[in-house]
């Protein structure tokens, strides 16, 4: 069975964010990066290239296909930051129209920058995801 193709790696978080190009998205993964670490309690760890990620969790699906993934994270792309919290199970919706601006994809919201979305909402999201996904896969930390 083929494996996840994002994997944990051990590629620093701190090089990572330093080395991001554009001054504002360094700063918003700064300033995400410590709010994943206070909402969490986790330490960040790399997933493939690009994702920063807060806690694990393994998965086995009724096909038979397992793996771990992280619990939440997030990820500075160059068109928008990626939020790994919507494990897609539940319906965030009360909250998400407290957010601010955003787009949501499969398992991801899209924030152009920081300053679009209030801050004490998206703590609260991430909360709520990491307790839906808990209800479904034991989470454990980083």
């Amino acid at each position: 069975m083929a494996q996840n193709k994002t994997q944990a790696t051990p590629a620093s978080v701190g090089d990572f964010i330093a080395a991001v190009d554009h001054p504002t998205r360094r700063a918003d993964a700064e300033t995400l990066d410590a709010l994943f670490r206070r909402v969490t309690g986790w330490q960040p760890q790399m997933w493939g290239p690009s994702i920063i990620g807060y806690g694990q969790y393994h998965y086995v699906y009724d096909s038979g296909r397992e793996g771990d993934f992280l619990a939440t994270g997030f990820s500075p792309r160059k068109a928008n930051i990626s939020v790994y919290i919507l494990p897609g199970y539940a319906d965030f919706h009360d909250i998400l129209a407290r957010l601010g601006k955003h787009k949501i994809g499969k398992s991801c919201l899209y924030i152009n920058k920081l300053d679009d979305v209030d801050l004490t909402v998206l703590a609260d999201l991430i909360r709520a995801g990491l307790k839906d996904l808990s209800t479904r896969w034991p989470l454990h930390p980083t």
